[in-house]
């Protein structure tokens, strides 16, 4: 299978909406949003820090996210992201809009 190595390699909006539904699960710091993506894809997408850390700061500066400092599982620093209200819509609207594409898509691809 072939991975996902940069923000680069995916339909542009895809990894926000990807951290939105991460996050969507409770706070989580920026290694547990891209471990949970990597495993629920069955290690297909793979999320890099370059791209992750860019884009979860974008989101916390239009207010999708709020983010505090905590302590992780190992007892390191680590900024723990939370959805707003706004991402909260934001993550039902990209839902709504990706599985539009998805499905148009698939019909192409289906087409003879």
């Amino acid at each position: 299978m072939e991975s996902i190595h940069d923000a680069g390699d995916l339909i542009p909006g895809t990894l926000e909406m990807l951290i939105l539904k991460a996050l969507y699960r409770g706070p989580q710091h920026g290694y547990a949003v891209a471990e949970w993506i990597q495993g629920t894809s069955q290690q297909v997408l793979k999320v890099e820090e370059g791209a992750l850390y860019p884009a979860l700061h974008r989101m916390e500066l239009r207010g999708l996210l709020k983010a505090k400092w905590g302590a992780s599982e190992n007892n390191r620093r680590a900024k723990f992201y939370e959805l707003t209200a706004d991402g909260h819509k934001q993550l039902q609207s990209e839902s709504r809009r990706w599985a539009r594409l998805s499905s148009a898509v698939a019909f192409v691809m289906q087409a003879s």
